[in-house]
């Protein structure tokens, strides 16, 4: 995670002038200074969540409700597929989810009027519309993302921060005034990698436990003396101290080295999931559920296509849909998929007209999200678009309702009022009504 230059640079370099900086590496320590203690959370009805973030605004036209009567401008190249729901198709390319679709709701009601990236990914982050018009490059944070607002309200068991996300962080992905204590913890090495390692977890290279201990104990020595500035102003290098610990004790947890070793999963299960980075990933996301994480999110960027979009999704959708079918029946089969949410959503969808270029842009007034898990009712369409898919026919949700239903779930008050630095007093969600069909 980037952390503020101003907030760090004393005792950081106060610890490479005493030789210590590469104890245990800034990330987790920095994480840990900031995370502090989490504020305990109501019971959850479910125990996590795995967001599947779909970057850039994926079609749901190519995905999760083609338009076969549409003219052909519209519907475009791929042809639809019979799911296991009655009356429920689904795009060509999707074959393994069709299989299974009494699993999980598709929900095509969900409409915005924020039609860029960088205030759709706000939106459906958050809950929460920008609040000053945005471009589309742009990185935003006016209100805290689902993520680190979990992160604030439940915490993980062995050291085990309460927020991952992989490989990176979402536009809006981030937690805004609660602080960069609830930041995710990044993920950002590839677990397909035969020397897959997560900074921070794993032991430097070249660094026995003997040795590691060992500067532990000079550390902690060099802690003992006595030092002049703590008598004028403080030394930052004190406040350290005690997520040092908390770092020490990770990378010496059992449970979190298990979680992060991959390599334990037997060779039909690493296959099923995908021999790539994101398969291996949602693997990953598997195993720091078992482990106690409350949400992971799973950052899969490239669905922009303005361009190529039906050679491209060709070529990638027969993969994805096999990680994220796999995803659900694995979690499934272990009894875990009751208490696990899996969500699949971009910013927006996209144009109901092909382009000159063989792709669809922006188009945020329909788009599609799959939702599975934690009490959802599976087999069902939630809403549905008109034959050209331009709009959600009758009842619209909201991000807000989207956002909601996800809180709701966890356990959190989506009304809940938290304070600002400032003591200016801010709900979580303006609109707290749930998306009913989706709460069982």
């Amino acid at each position: 995670m980037t952390l503020h230059k101003d907030r760090l640079n004393v005792s950081r370099r106060d610890c490479l002038k005493l030789g210590l900086g590469a104890l245990l590496g800034g990330g987790l320590v920095d994480m840990f200074r900031l995370r502090a203690h989490a504020t305990g959370a109501s019971p959850a009805v479910a125990r996590s969540c795995i967001l599947i973030w779909m970057d850039g605004g994926p079609t749901h036209y190519e995905t999760f409700d083609p338009k076969p009567n549409a003219p052909s401008e519209i519907r475009g190249a791929f042809q639809p597929i019979q799911t296991r729901t009655t009356g429920v198709q689904v795009s060509q390319h999707m074959q393994r989810l069709a299989s299974i679709s009494d699993k999980y709701a598709i929900v095509r009601s969900i409409r915005h009027d924020q039609g860029n990236h960088g205030a759709g990914n706000h939106y459906m982050m958050t809950g929460a519309p920008p609040r000053i018009p945005v471009g589309c490059g742009a990185f935003v944070s006016f209100h805290p993302s689902m993520g680190s607002v979990t992160a604030h309200e439940r915490s993980a068991p062995n050291g085990l921060p309460s927020y991952f996300s992989m490989p990176s962080m979402s536009r809006s992905g981030g937690p805004n005034f609660l602080g960069a204590r609830f930041a995710p913890f990044i993920v950002d090495d590839n677990p397909n990698s035969p020397d897959f390692r997560v900074r921070d977890v794993a032991l430097p290279r070249g660094l026995s436990e003997g040795r590691f201990d060992s500067r532990r104990q000079v550390r902690r020595e060099v802690d003992r003396l006595e030092r002049i500035l703590d008598r004028e102003a403080g030394d930052p290098v004190n406040a350290l101290d005690e997520h040092y610990q908390q770092g020490y004790n990770l990378v010496r947890s059992r449970e979190a080295q298990a979680a992060f070793d991959i390599s334990g999963e037997p060779e039909r299960v690493r296959d099923a999931y995908g021999r790539n980075p994101m398969g291996q990933r949602a693997l990953l996301a598997r195993r720091l559920v078992e482990a106690g994480v409350p949400f992971i999110t799973l950052y899969d960027g490239g669905w922009d296509h303005h361009t190529n979009l039906f050679n491209s999704l060709a070529q990638r959708l027969p993969a994805w849909d096999a990680t994220v079918a796999t995803l659900i029946q694995d979690l499934d089969q272990r009894g875990m998929l009751a208490s696990t949410m899996v969500i699949a959503l971009g910013e927006f969808g996209r144009t109901p007209t092909v382009n000159r270029d063989a792709g669809r842009d922006h188009w945020s007034n329909s788009m599609s999200v799959l939702f599975a898990g934690a009490g959802t009712p599976g087999g069902q369409a939630v809403g549905a678009t008109d034959v050209r898919g331009y709009a959600p026919v009758g009842h619209a949700n909201s991000p807000e309702n989207f956002v909601s239903t996800i809180y709701l779930k966890l356990g959190i008050d989506p009304g809940k009022i938290l304070f600002t630095p400032q003591g200016r007093p801010t709900h979580l969600v303006s609109e707290t009504e749930p998306i009913r069909e989706l709460m069982g």
